[in-house]
Formats: C-alpha cells, structure tokens, sequence
C-alpha cells in the first residue's frame, strides 16, 4: 500500500508572498530529518506551459531534464533539495483542460456530460498523485498558484477538499500562508486580512491546518491566540515568517519556528533525525561574509525583471560562495550598448551574455563579445550567447561581415548560425524545441574540460538554432575552437578561444544545473576566471 503523504500549500491576501520558497525550505528540513520529498507546482493559468511567455510575463522559463518547460519555482526546488524535477513536478490548467478535452473526444467519459466536477477535479487528482504513486516519495508537497478566491484557482481548491476527505487529515494537510500587515498610522500588525483570506478558504470547503504569516513585524503571542481564535487552529500551528535577508535564511527561520515538526505532527509521522543544515548553513556563512567582491556584466534584453534570468543569478551565488566572493551583477540592456560601448562595460571582472529571443538587442549583445574577446576580459556566452559569440568571431576575426544567424535574417548570406535541420518542418511553437538534457563530449585542452574533469556531460538545452557545421573549419582556423561536440547529432555545443584568458560559449543552459550543495563547474570556474581579472 502506497503511504505517501501530501502537503498543499495556499496563499491568501496578496501574490508575491513566497509559497514557493517556504514549500522548498520545508521541503530542504524534511529531507534533513530522513525522508524522501518532491514538491510540485499547480499553475492556474491555462497556457499548456511556460514556454510560449514572454519573460516580462512571467519571468524565467526553467527547463528539466525530461523537457518538461516549466515554472521558475521548479528552479528553487532543484536548487533547495539538490534532486531533479520532471513534466509531473509541474501542471498548468491548459495541461488539464487539454487532457480532459483529449479524452472526451476519444470517448472515454462514455457520453457523459463533461463537468468540471468530478471530470476537471479528477484530473487534477490525478496529476498530484502521480509522483505519489510512483513510490519513490514518502511526502509530496504542492503548491497552488496565485491566491485563494482567484476564479482560476478554484477547481484546484475543489481538487484539494475531495484529496483530504478521500485521504484522510494524517495523510493530506493545508497550510496557508498569508500575510499580517504592520499599519504604521495605527502602529501595529493587522490580522483581519488573514481572517478574510481563511474564511475565503474556509467557504470552498477546506480548513487550513497550518497558518504561515509573512511579516515585517515580530507577531505576538496574543496576535497568534488571536489568529488561531478566528481561524480555527492551534497556537503552535501559527507560524509567523519574517522577511529574511537571503531566500537562503529560510530554511532556518522555518526550523526555529518548529514548521517542520509541527507538519510531522500533523501527518502523524515521526522524526527519524535531527535537521543539521551542516553543508547548507556552510554555504550561507561563506555567502554572508564574502572575502572580497566581484562585478560581472549581465547582458540581456529582459533586464528590467531579473526574474528573467534567476537562474543565472543564483548561480553566481553558488559559484560565488564556493570561492568566498561576492558576485555583484551589473544589469546591462543589450539595447542601450551604443557606440560608446566601453561606457557600459568598463571595470567588469567577467562578461556574461545572457539568452534569449529574437532579433530585439541582437547588435548590443554582439558588441559586448567584442568588448569582452579583444580586452582579454572572462567571457561566457550561454544559448543566444553562445551564438553571438560566432557571429562576432566571424565578423571581426575572419572578415565575414554578412555573418548572422537565420533567426535574425532568414536569407543571411553568410548563416553561421541556422535553424536546426529537425526544426524546418515545425509550425507550432509550443514545446518544439529541443528540450532537456542531451549529452556532449569535450576535449580534454579545453576549459570546458577543466571545469568538468570528464569528457562526456549532459546538459539541459532550450533552442532551435545552431551552430552552422560548414563553417566549422574556418571558424577553428580562424582561432575558435569547437571543444564540446553532440556525440550522436554532431552539433557543436562549446565554443573558445584557446589564446584568450577565459572565453567560453555553450548552446545548453548551465544555469539550470546550479544548486546549493552543487554549484556548476563551469559558473564556478568563469568565477574563478573573474577573481583573477580582477587582481589584474
């Protein structure tokens, strides 16, 4: 018999209130104290997936090993947890629409009317006990997107009611987390917003078993009576969760609020260790108290949402933190490096060219490469940038000045960078890309290989273009060399520059790799690369 226990995370009042970061450090102290734990996302909206968003919408699209294109929340769980995700650790509304739909016009529901209850409900029960089912886990955390009350969130709200009747309380539990604001006019926190947001709750059938209250503000012990009072909870199940100085806090300011045993409790399990956060609390100490600091360049188009590229950023933290540095990132916009480009790179210890989309940008990202190759700064080129990387060593190495990639000009005279041939026949753009992890062999003098100490890695991709094979030979004798090669495709997945200090590209996502106890190689030896320029 399957014993797996599961945990659904709400949100009232207001978004942004960090579900997703209390589920993974929930997640972090549970797998300290001895079991197996997954958390995964409910997104409401009815997009199938992330991957046909605009960054601006809903920042970073994070990519699985399996090519699942996900929310930036999965992100935060690989990082916290230190073990991969998948398709099922992530399930929009489009995706249950889609395969109820799906099922109705092969006549599965036998002529039935098509409902959202039981049709929509029991598909949503479904997809949160798959990764249950598979046995692998003995708790399984979800969290529900946007907020109790939203229209779109309610069969998921529904869904959760049935899962408690149908499990039972000690095996399917509720915490809400929600906010207690501090009225400066009046002078002190305000509970009634978590009373209406409960009530909300309370109104679809389901009684929180856990209040999680975000706060400026130390909560009392009588606001705490007063919560569990009108909320209908206990004293101890009222955490209050203050505004931390790093995501990375989190964890032990759950652990001290007791979260993690109060969740035990409620799902009638033991402790079968104590949290000791050794290794997690040794990354934290190193990241607080950086030995010196470090400027990297962060060239993108979505600067202005840094959520945009989070990846990219908590992987300079992981990086950063191993070699005692702090990594401050200078948001450049691709689109506002002119002619005066030295203005807005001068006095960086590393260049990094973010990816990306689309020919918006495009010529700014170009001159940064420059910038980088010719003063001998650390470069680093992932995805798009990778590619911006040929193009520049084509243009003003080798004299190609019509150089380009098709997705900038389909009829480049000189397509260094092209569509992949599988990609030519592909209308439809929503999860057509090659996705997820595909394997490359590197070339032991390479810095890549020196970064990995191996010669065959896998690596997470999200693109369509590539790197034109027939200009391969004439870019290597030119001086950049194709140092990491798709074994089975042939396609060429790292790019250098042997004679330059440390000059790297790489068409898959790194990034999406980086977590706490397992920072990426190669973010740890770009940092290293930036440590050194900087003594320069």
């Amino acid at each position: 018999m399957n014993n797996t226990k599961y945990v659904f995370v709400t949100g009232g009042v207001t978004s942004s209130l960090g579900k997703g970061i209390i589920a993974a450090s929930l997640a972090k102290l549970l797998q300290e104290r001895g079991y197996s734990v997954t958390i995964q996302k409910l997104d409401p909206y009815i997009n199938i997936d992330p991957g046909t968003l605009n960054p601006y919408e809903h920042g970073e699209c994070y990519v699985t090993d399996d090519g699942a294109e996900t929310d930036l929340d999965l992100g935060h769980y690989e990082r916290f947890l230190n073990i991969p995700t998948s398709q099922a650790n992530n399930v929009t509304t489009g995706r249950i629409y889609q395969s109820v739909i799906n099922k109705e016009r092969k006549g599965e529901f036998l002529g039935k009317t098509v409902q959202v209850i039981p049709h929509i409900t029991d598909e949503i029960k479904h997809r949160i006990k798959i990764l249950g089912n598979t046995g692998n886990y003995d708790i399984v955390i979800t969290e529900i997107g946007g907020t109790v009350g939203d229209i779109e969130s309610l069969p998921y709200i529904e869904a959760v009611r049935q899962l408690q009747w149908e499990l039972g309380e000690d095996n399917a539990i509720v915490i809400h987390l929600t906010l207690v604001p501090y009225l400066a006019a009046a002078g002190e926190l305000k509970t009634k917003p978590t009373q209406h947001s409960v009530k909300m709750l309370m109104q679809s059938g389901i009684g929180p078993n856990i209040l999680v209250c975000r706060s400026e503000h130390e909560i009392s012990e009588d606001i705490k009576r007063k919560l569990a009072l009108f909320c209908n909870v206990k004293k101890q199940d009222v955490i209050q969760s203050l505004d931390a100085e790093t995501i990375y806090d989190v964890p032990n300011l759950m652990f001290d609020q007791g979260l993690d045993r109060v969740v035990l409790e409620k799902l009638d399990l033991c402790s079968k260790k104590q949290p000791e956060l050794v290794a997690w609390n040794e990354f934290v100490q190193k990241y607080k108290n950086p030995k010196q600091t470090i400027e990297i360049g962060l060239i993108g188009k979505y600067v202005e949402l840094h959520d945009s590229y989070k990846s990219i950023t908590e992987a300079f933290i992981h990086a950063g933190s191993t070699h005692e540095v702090k990594v401050n990132v200078r948001w450049i916009h691709s689109e506002e490096i002119d002619t005066d480009t030295e203005k807005h790179l001068e006095n960086l210890d590393g260049i990094l060219v973010a990816p990306g989309f689309g020919e918006r940008g495009i010529e700014g990202k170009i001159k940064a490469v420059k910038y980088a190759r010719e003063n001998n700064i650390p470069f680093l080129g992932i995805c798009l940038g990778m590619q911006m990387a040929v193009i520049e060593f084509a243009r003003n190495v080798l004299g190609l000045s019509e150089a380009n990639s098709t997705e900038m000009n389909e009829n480049a005279a000189c397509a260094v960078i092209n569509l992949m041939e599988e990609q030519k026949d592909v209308t439809e753009k929503g999860g057509t890309m090659r996705l997820g992890a595909w394997d490359c062999e590197l070339s032991k003098d390479s810095k890549a290989f020196d970064a990995y100490q191996s010669t065959l890695i896998s690596e997470r991709h999200r693109h369509r273009y590539e790197f034109n094979s027939e200009f391969k030979e004439q870019i290597e004798n030119g001086g950049m060399k194709a140092t990491g090669i798709n074994p089975k495709t042939g396609l060429v997945e790292v790019v250098e520059i042997p004679e330059h200090p440390w000059f790297v590209g790489v068409q898959y996502h790194p990034e999406y790799k980086s977590t706490v106890l397992n920072p990426h190689p190669l973010f740890l030896s770009f940092i290293e690369a930036a440590i050194a320029q900087s003594k320069k």
